[in-house]
């Protein structure tokens, strides 16, 4: 008898339970790295919307001699109406109009969520996320010149894209425990860097010939990852046995349509049998949790400095280093590469510590130096900048991708919530929608203060960096006297 292949011995010693995890995994991780794709191409795009064009042509002269030549406005390159002095601020409010909106949205999005199949309500909101970034798009294929436009459109897209964050961590917070989350929840959390990374190369390879193309093409992806979402997601973790993998494939479908279908009735049952809250009351336990206000504080602060960087680094790169709008948006993509890697080593070193305040602490102790040196690094050539992109991205992103994952769902399965699986979403959400505050301020701020100088910009994240360093000191303390009294203890 042949021996069996290595590959095919270490695939069979899965199971069907085993599978569907791993399958979630992927799915959730796609789904919303195309959320995070739709969301990249405002910032590669501003730099092509306001730009200092070298070729605007000048009229003959055929004046008096020493008499200024005259230009023509109609050559200008710029898209109006960002082709005034106050371009900036322009920028900045279609920045805070989606992300203000982001955070309003989220506060509700959870609560809601919470309320309708996850499947359907992520379906329906990467559906109509997909629209409105293909509206923006179109605006340059119609020739629309309307602030008011983009601003709606923004605003409703920021609205929509609220349906994305809790849905997703619930999922995955069902399917796998506690046993290793801040590593998985740290691999997982890289498709928010891998999302900006696509957007950007794909917006990037639009924006010189097209830029409407590069908000059309991110919006029938999303779009289309919607339908596979409809198709596909599995949202609860059904457990099979070693004799379900025997079972067809038919009976497996029917089983999981009853089990949900069993999980929903029972939801609704005790719903009603506490007065509409379901399980019941346990919306103020979750405020109430320790740690859930200094991380949501926290994560303000450091969602202030990632979004900017996410809005902003592109053409700031542009003015700095005088680069055009594609090569600025390819090598902005190295501040993602480093938040994959942060975000990563952030959750394999909580693991072990079992100190999630105290891992978050160090990377922020770290990040606001780094942030001074990389304003000042960034003007002396290439080879400097990309180094000091990589490290500032992984300083940035790791604390706050920690945050939005591990710790979040850490504390929505926190036993005081008498097992309530769902109430996971609304930790979530209260969490991420206090950070999403923060990611509405910081590119508004970044807008009006870059016309001061860039070196406003970067006082700024640093001084938000060390008030969400300082905003866990409590928690870090805490987590210290704790080990001191059972050394050795990794996450609860």
């Amino acid at each position: 008898m042949a021996p069996v292949p290595p590959g095919i011995r270490f695939l069979a010693s899965f199971n069907r339970d085993q599978w569907y995890k791993a399958f979630t995994f992927a799915l959730t991780f796609l789904l919303y790295t195309s959320f995070h794709l739709s969301r990249k191409p405002i910032s590669i795009v501003k730099s092509e919307l306001h730009k200092n064009c070298s070729h605007v042509m000048r009229a003959p002269t055929e004046s008096i001699s020493g008499q200024q030549p005259v230009l023509h406005p109609e050559l200008d390159c710029s898209w109006k109406p960002f082709d005034r002095n106050n371009y900036k601020q322009l920028l900045g409010a279609m920045d805070y109009s989606f992300l203000c909106a982001y955070a309003i949205g989220m506060y509700l999005s959870g609560i809601i969520g919470e309320r309708l199949p996850i499947r359907l309500y992520l379906t329906v909101g990467m559906l109509t996320s997909g629209l409105f970034t293909c509206l923006f798009g179109l605006g340059y294929v119609y020739d629309i010149h309307s602030l008011g436009f983009y601003v709606f459109v923004q605003v409703a897209n920021g609205l929509v894209q609220t349906t994305g964050w809790p849905s997703v961590v619930t999922c995955i917070g069902n399917w796998f425990g506690k046993g290793r989350r801040g590593l998985i929840m740290g691999l997982w959390n890289s498709h928010t860097s891998v999302g900006n990374i696509l957007g950007s190369l794909i917006a990037g390879y639009y924006v010189s010939s097209n830029w409407g193309l590069s908000f059309i093409v991110p919006g029938v992806i999303i779009a289309a990852m919607g339908v596979i979402c409809f198709l596909f997601l599995i949202e609860r973790n059904v457990r099979c046995s070693s004799n379900t993998g025997r079972v067809h494939s038919s009976q497996t479908l029917q089983q999981i349509d009853l089990i949900q279908e069993e999980w929903l009735i029972r939801s609704n049952r005790d719903r009603v049998k506490h007065g509409g809250r379901g399980n019941g009351d346990w919306f103020s336990p979750a405020v109430c949790l320790q740690g859930v206000v200094e991380f949501s504080l926290c994560l303000l602060f450091a969602k202030l400095v990632s979004y900017t960087f996410l809005f902003w680094l592109p053409l700031y790169i542009t003015k700095a280093a005088h680069l055009d709008a594609k090569k600025a948006g390819d090598l902005s993509t190295l501040f993602d590469v480093g938040g994959i890697v942060g975000g990563i080593l952030a959750g394999v070193i909580s693991d072990k510590m079992g100190k999630r305040a105290t891992t978050c602490a160090v990377m922020l102790l770290l990040a606001a130096p780094t942030l001074y040196g990389f304003s000042m690094i960034s003007q002396f050539g290439l080879g400097p900048t990309i180094g000091m992109l990589l490290v500032c991205g992984g300083l940035v992103n790791g604390p706050y991708a920690l945050i939005t994952t591990a710790v979040s769902a850490d504390l929505g399965t926190h036993k005081s919530l008498k097992g309530n699986a769902r109430a996971l979403s609304t930790v979530t959400a209260i969490i991420d929608g206090t950070g999403s505050v923060g990611a509405a301020v910081g590119p508004l701020l970044a807008g009006l203060l870059s016309a001061q100088g860039w070196d406003q910009v970067f006082y700024m994240l640093m001084t938000a960096d060390f008030l969400a360093l300082l905003l866990l000191l409590r928690l870090v303390m805490k987590e210290h006297c704790s080990h001191r009294k059972r050394p050795g203890v990794a996450v609860e």
